[in-house]
């Protein structure tokens, strides 16, 4: 582990990344505003090219039509992926809800690992690439679209590793400076409950916060292949069959515990009003038989912040347990329910004592009286902000932010997988590199940046007995 901290540009400054205002840490996000259905030039229209045709893809693309309105049109011009079947079960379940908005011929449904640049391709400056793909290829998809000029909505998370959160901030730079649009998305800070929230803690209506918890505790999130020689895949390459099976493998998502639970954690850190430096874990593999994922069925994460308090994160994939599904936050004056319970809505609310069974002091949406407002979906939401400012020409780039999240995920995993404290400084400047060699891979039959053994097992970890992650 290469601990030494060198002398970096400005994006990876500390300070940026550790500020002590939610509303600073969100880089020009516009987290903290509610915003209406976008306005401007009547009937624009921006062409938009899914790169990632996976169901996280599809979903933001429907996303993304549910937030249009009449003042800025979407049209899908573009389909990318490495799998023909994902591209064509996309179009398939898109078109039978959005057919309107549909303009794909075949021609422009590319497969191959150039079908990203080939998509991007058929767009103009100012349109919109999606990245849905696995992070491990979000920096150079990243780069290919500020060479376009264009427009940028990237899942989350944005990076797995500290060089390939370095690369990108580098990259990042470059689309400021051309002005780009770049949502990326973590869209629990574009929802309306969080932020009325947000902005009643930092009013001070729950004191001085004492920790946070985020709690994902579910059944099995991921069903895992076996060894790829006993399935139906048997035949395909390595580097294909990871791909397929991208949640199990760290170079490719951060495996589970950065995919799944980034929403958690960065929300109670937008709370916090600062990022952890530094974070303390543990796990275990229980019933996992020879499942030749990398992860760990529970992680339990002690986060600090740079105040001393802490951030709890406790996650579980086991069938027949107890289940939890939300973010919490206790105070000096009550307790806040930040998220859930059971899934990714809020009903942010905020109780006069230390727990949801006491006083209830205030309930997004109950202003006025009478029946609780439900909240917006926060996926749609995102996209109203981003798409305001494109249609708006307002400074918009949520890549600062979404690395810093990443990072501090990705800091919680590794402190678990080696079994000691890891720090904020020491996971963004980490000398490993999962994604090594990636710009070379050119096809299905490239050397994958992971290797399996010779019984088509992969590496899992082993705290205590390895000095950095695989």
């Amino acid at each position: 582990m290469n601990q030494a901290q060198p002398s970096l540009p400005s994006p990876f400054s500390r300070r940026q990344f550790l500020g002590t205002s939610g509303k600073a840490a969100i880089g020009g996000a516009l987290a903290g505003m509610v915003l209406p259905h976008v306005h401007g030039q009547s009937g624009s229209t921006k062409k938009i090219a899914l790169i990632g045709c996976g169901g996280r893809g599809t979903g933001a693309v429907a996303n993304a039509f549910d937030a249009s309105g009449p003042y800025c049109q979407l049209k899908l011009h573009a389909m990318a992926d490495v799998f023909e079947w994902r591209v064509k079960n996309s179009y398939k379940g898109l078109e039978s809800s959005h057919k309107d908005k549909m303009d794909i011929p075949e021609d422009r449904q590319f497969v191959g690992f150039d079908a990203y640049k080939e998509a991007m391709d058929t767009l103009d400056p100012g349109d919109i690439a999606i990245f849905a793909s696995p992070c491990a290829f979000r920096r150079p998809h990243y780069e290919y679209a500020i060479k376009k000029k264009l427009n940028v909505f990237m899942e989350k998370p944005v990076t797995p590793d500290g060089p390939s959160s370095k690369k990108i901030l580098v990259a990042n730079e470059e689309a400021k400076k051309l002005n780009l649009k770049v949502g990326v998305g973590l869209m629990c800070r574009h929802s309306e409950a969080r932020i009325e929230l947000k902005d009643r803690i930092d009013n001070g209506e729950l004191g001085e916060l004492l920790y946070l918890k985020a709690v994902r505790m579910q059944g099995r999130l991921i069903g895992w292949d076996k060894r790829k020689q006993e399935t139906k895949d048997k035949d395909i390459s390595d580097l294909l069959y990871q791909i397929k099976n991208f949640h199990g493998f760290l170079w490719l998502s951060g495996g589970v515990y950065s995919d799944f639970n980034i929403h958690n954690i960065d929300e109670c850190c937008w709370m916090k009003g600062m990022w952890p430096v530094k974070a303390m874990g543990l796990g275990g593999r229980h019933y996992r038989g020879d499942e030749i994922d990398q992860n760990l069925d529970s992680y339990s994460v002690e986060y600090t912040f740079p105040d001393d308090t802490k951030l709890y994160f406790q996650g579980r994939s086991m069938n027949k347990c107890y289940q939890e599904f939300a973010s919490h936050a206790n105070g000096t004056k009550g307790y806040a329910l930040i998220s859930g319970p059971g899934g990714h809505a809020s009903q942010a609310r905020i109780h006069k004592g230390q727990g949801p069974k006491s006083e209830l002091a205030w309930m997004f949406g109950t202003e006025g009286g009478g029946r609780p407002r439900r909240e917006k979906s926060a996926y749609v939401d995102e996209w109203d902000h981003l798409l305001d400012a494109i249609v708006n020409d307002k400074p918009y780039n949520e890549v600062e932010r979404g690395v810093a999240a990443s990072v501090v995920t990705s800091m919680g995993r590794m402190a678990t997988h080696l079994g000691r404290e890891v720090s904020y400084d020491e996971m963004l400047n980490c000398s490993h590199d999962f994604c090594a060699g990636i710009d070379d891979i050119v096809d299905g039959d490239s050397p994958s940046p992971l290797l399996a053994k010779a019984d088509g097992s992969y590496a899992i970890p082993q705290p205590g007995q390895l000095s950095t992650e695989y």
